[in-house]
């Protein structure tokens, strides 16, 4: 089971690491700043979990992470060079499988260390969001968390599939296959169709 999980959170990590990727293409980066970019974008989520379950570093303990960063970077890079514009909608479906990938493994170790149902869709959702937003943020991009369409809002009705998948019996992978469906699906309707939380009405002025 173990070695499994550590397959899937190397899969998670080289997703979001294309994502990185992507964007540094889009921003001109030299190779130092496509490393950059992809690693926080990879590793960002996942380390604020490890912190706050107050666990080691998942990627100081295991240097596999780093190779699947520089793997799926290279790959990407190969790949980018042989295309004369930029792929908006790739960068989006990677970071829809990374946060997937990202909120079901997060809330999985969270349950695995003691967290409570609600810490661990917490956590599954900081999981999945954090390394994207620091990506966004280094990139003066508006995060895609703060947009319109649904982001984290997919990664708390996946973990609360998921907690409802464990509750009706399932085994731990069925629960992480149904919390990760749940969060790809309806986040890639979102995009599709651009679904979102209302708040505010839409104002055409605002008054001072």
């Amino acid at each position: 089971m173990a070695t499994w999980l550590h397959w899937v959170d190397l899969a998670g990590v080289a997703v979001f690491a294309v994502a990185g990727t992507l964007m540094a293409y889009k921003k001109h980066m030299d190779g130092f700043g496509v490393v950059v970019l992809a690693s926080v974008t990879a590793i960002g989520g996942g380390t604020l979990r490890d912190m706050i379950l107050d666990l080691p570093v998942f990627w100081v303990q295991d240097p596999s992470y780093f190779y699947a960063i520089i793997a799926a970077a290279l790959i990407t890079i190969i790949w980018l060079r042989n295309k004369n514009t930029f792929p908006l909608h790739y960068l989006l479906f990677a970071d829809a499988i990374g946060l997937a990938f990202f909120n079901v493994m997060g809330l999985q170790k969270a349950l695995t260390y003691g967290a409570s149902p609600l810490i661990a869709i917490a956590l599954g959702t900081m999981t999945g969001v954090f390394g994207g937003l620091i990506r966004d943020v280094i990139c003066r991009e508006i995060p895609l968390v703060l947009k319109g369409e649904l982001y984290a809002t997919t990664c708390i009705i996946g973990g609360v599939a998921y907690i409802g998948a464990l509750l009706l019996g399932l085994s731990a992978v069925s629960c992480m296959l149904v919390g990760f469906v749940v969060t790809l699906a309806i986040r890639l309707g979102a995009m599709q169709w651009h679904w979102h939380l209302p708040v505010f009405q839409p104002h055409d002025k605002v008054d001072e």
